[in-house]
C-alpha cells in the first residue's frame, strides 16, 4: 500500500492512464515512412542537441538506475553515493573517449561500428548476439519490477495483477519501438527525463526543507536511524558479508563505469546527431542531466532513510526499491492535500514513465541489431521496407519472449541481472570499442576473440557470485553453489576481454595485423575525425 488515500491512489491510475495514451500517440504521429531506414534508425539526426542530449540520458537512466540506486543508497549510504557518482562517470567516459568516434564509425547499430573496419557477416551476428545478451536481462529487470511496482503504486496486490500489469506495459513497450522508431522513442525519453528531473527536484528540495537546508544534519540523521552508525557512511557496508569487501567494491564500481555507458542502447543515440560537434553538445547536455539526477536520487535516497529509517525501507523491499517512492511520500508529508497528491501523482508517473521508455529503447536497439545486422546482411539487395517490417516484426520477436520470462522471474532478486548486463558492457562491449576504435593492428579475430571471451567469461562466473546463491538476498537464497568470492565478475572478466583481444590479434599474425593497420589508416580520418560521413 501507498499509504495514500484512494483519491490518490485513482489518480495515479488516471495518470498512467493519459501517459500511457499520450505517449503511445506521440509515436504514431512522429512514426517514420515505411521505406525510409534513416528516419527509422535515426529519426534523420534531426533533433536538437538538447533534445538529444536529453534522450541519451532518459537512455542511460534507466527504472534500475532510478529505483535500484535509489535503494542502494538508502539502504548502505556510502556505497550507494559512490555507485550513482559511478553511473555519471560512466557517461563522462562514453562522452570523452569513445562518443565522436563512434557516431563517425558507425551508421544505425554497433555492428555498422564494427563492420566499418571489419567487414564480414560473423562480425555482425556476433555484435547482434552480445546485443542481445547484454540487453536482455537489463530488460526482465525494468519487466519484472513493473508488476510489483504498479502494484505498490495502487495499492493492490496478487500474483494475477502483477503479471497483468507486465503483459500489458510489456505489449506498451513493444508498440513504442515497432511505430515510433529512433525519433518516437527519443521523444518518450525527454518527456521522461523532464517528468524525472522536475519532479525529483521538487521532492529533493522538500527533503532538505525539513532539516533546514543543512546537508549534514540530513546525512547524520541517516546515520542515527539507519541502525549501524558510523559505518552507514563509510565505505564496505554494501559488500560487507563477503571475505574482501573493498576490492569487490572496487569491482563494482569497475562494471558500472566501463560497462554502463557502453550498452548499445546507449551507444546508439550516438548515430542521431549530425556532425561531431552536434554529439560533443548532446553529450554535454546528457552528462549534465545525469549529474542533477544524480544530486536528486543521492538526496532523496538519504532523505528516506533520514525519515522512515532503514528497517522500514528494507522491510517494505529488501532489496530497497522502493525506497525512492518511500522517500518521496515521507518528503511530502502525512497530510492528504490536493498538493501533495499532485506531487506524489507526478513522481510516481515519472517512475512510471521510466519504465515504459527504458524498456522500449532496449528492445529498439535489439530490434534494429536484429533486423540490420543479421537478416539485412544476409539478404542482398533488400528494399527499405522489407528492412523495417523485419525491424518491426523482431521488435515483437525479442518482445514477447522477454514478457514471458519477466513472468517467471518477476519473485526472484533481479540485481544478478542487472549485474549481468553491466559485467557484459564492462568485459566485452567496452574492450572491442576501445581496440576496434583505437588500435590500429586489431583484427577480425581480435574482435571476435573479445566479443566471444570476455562474454562468456562473465556467463561462467556470475553464476557463481553470491548474488545468484549463498545469500538471504540472493536469487536463490535455498541454495549455496557459490564458487566467485566476488559479487561482480569485473575484477577477472574486464581484464580477460582485453586480454582476449589482444591474444586474437597476435594469433591472427603479422602479416594480417599489417592488413588491418593499413585498412584502418584508410578510414582513420573517419573514425577519429569525422571527415567523411560515409553511408555504407
Amino acid at each position: 500500500m501507498t499509504g495514500f488515500s484512494e483519491s490518490a491512489e485513482t489518480m495515479s491510475l488516471v495518470a498512467f492512464t493519459v501517459v500511457a495514451t499520450i505517449t503511445l500517440l506521440l509515436c504514431v504521429m512522429t512514426g517514420p515512412d515505411r521505406d525510409d531506414l534513416d528516419e527509422f534508425y535515426t529519426g534523420y539526426s534531426s533533433l536538437s542537441p538538447m533534445r538529444n542530449g536529453l534522450a541519451i540520458a532518459g537512455d542511460y537512466i534507466s527504472a534500475a538506475t532510478v529505483l535500484g540506486t535509489g535503494g542502494v543508497i538508502a539502504l548502505y549510504g556510502h556505497d550507494g553515493i559512490v555507485l550513482a557518482l559511478s553511473t555519471a562517470l560512466s557517461l563522462m567516459l562514453l562522452m570523452f573517449l569513445l562518443a565522436e568516434p563512434l557516431r563517425n564509425a558507425g551508421r544505425f547499430t554497433m555492428g555498422d561500428a564494427f563492420a566499418r573496419r571489419m567487414p564480414g557477416r560473423c562480425v555482425r551476428v556476433t555484435a547482434c548476439v552480445v546485443t542481445l545478451a547484454a540487453l536482455l536481462p537489463m530488460m526482465l529487470v525494468q519487466l519484472a519490477g513493473t508488476g510489483q511496482l504498479v502494484a505498490f503504486l495502487l495499492g493492490i496486490s496478487g500474483t494475477g495483477v502483477e503479471t497483468g500489469c507486465i503483459v500489458g506495459l510489456g505489449a506498451l513497450m513493444i508498440s513504442y519501438a515497432a511505430i515510433g522508431g529512433m525519433k518516437g522513442t527519443a521523444l518518450i525519453q525527454i518527456l521522461k527525463m523532464v517528468m524525472l528531473l522536475g519532479s525529483g527536484a521538487v521532492v529533493a528540495l522538500l527533503v532538505l526543507n525539513k532539516f533546514d537546508w543543512d546537508p549534514v544534519a540530513l546525512f547524520d540523521t541517516a546515520a542515527e536511524r539507519s541502525g549501524v552508525d558510523d559505518a552507514f557512511l563509510a565505505s564496505g557496508l554494501q559488500f560487507e558479508g563477503g571475505p574482501f569487501p573493498r576490492l569487490d567494491m572496487i569491482t563494482a564500481e569497475l562494471c558500472v563505469v566501463l560497462g554502463g555507458a557502453c550498452l548499445p542502447h546507449v551507444t546508439m543515440r550516438m548515430y542521431t546527431a549530425s556532425s561531431a560537434r552536434q554529439v560533443r553538445r548532446s553529450m554535454s547536455w546528457a552528462v549534465s542531466s545525469v549529474a542533477v539526477f544524480v544530486l536528486i536520487i543521492t538526496v532523496v535516497g538519504i532523505g528516506a532513510t533520514a525519515l522512515i529509517g532503514r528497517e522500514t525501507i528494507a522491510r517494505a523491499d529488501p532489496q530497497g526499491n522502493s525506497a525512492y517512492l518511500l522517500g518521496s511520500q515521507a518528503a511530502l508529508g502525512p497530510e492528504v492535500t490536493t498538493t501533495e497528491t499532485f506531487l506524489f501523482t507526478a513522481v510516481t508517473t515519472a517512475v512510471f514513465l521510466t519504465v515504459l521508455a527504458s524498456v522500449a529503447g532496449m528492445i529498439l536497439a535489439c530490434a534494429n541489431s536484429l533486423a540490420h545486422d543479421v537478416f539485412a546482411d544476409r539478404v542482398q539487395d533488400l528494399t527499405a521496407r522489407r528492412e523495417m517490417t523485419l525491424a518491426r516484426v523482431s521488435a515483437a520477436a525479442i518482445g514477447i519472449p522477454t514478457i514471458l520470462l519477466a513472468t517467471l522471474v518477476q519473485h526472484r532478486s533481479l540485481q544478478p541481472l542487472v549485474t549481468l548486463s553491466f559485467s557484459l558492457g564492462a568485459s566485452a562491449i567496452a574492450p572491442a570499442l576501445v581496440y576496434a576504435l583505437f588500435w590500429r593492428r586489431y583484427t577480425r579475430t581480435g574482435l571476435l576473440s573479445t566479443l566471444i571471451g570476455g562474454s562468456l567469461a562473465v556467463v561462467i562466473l556470475m553464476p557463481g557470485t553470491n548474488l545468484v546463491s549463498g545469500s538471504p538476498v540472493s536469487a536463490f537464497p535455498e541454495a549455496d553453489f557459490t564458487y566467485f568470492p566476488f559479487t561482480t565478475t569485473g575484477l577477472v572478466s574486464v581484464p580477460l576481454g582485453f586480454a582476449f583481444g589482444w591474444l586474437g590479434t597476435m594469433v591472427s599474425g603479422r602479416r594480417k595485423a599489417e592488413e588491418q593497420r593499413r585498412q584502418y589508416e584508410a578510414v582513420e580520418g573517419w573514425i577519429l575525425a569525422g571527415a567523411v560521413r560515409r553511408k555504407d
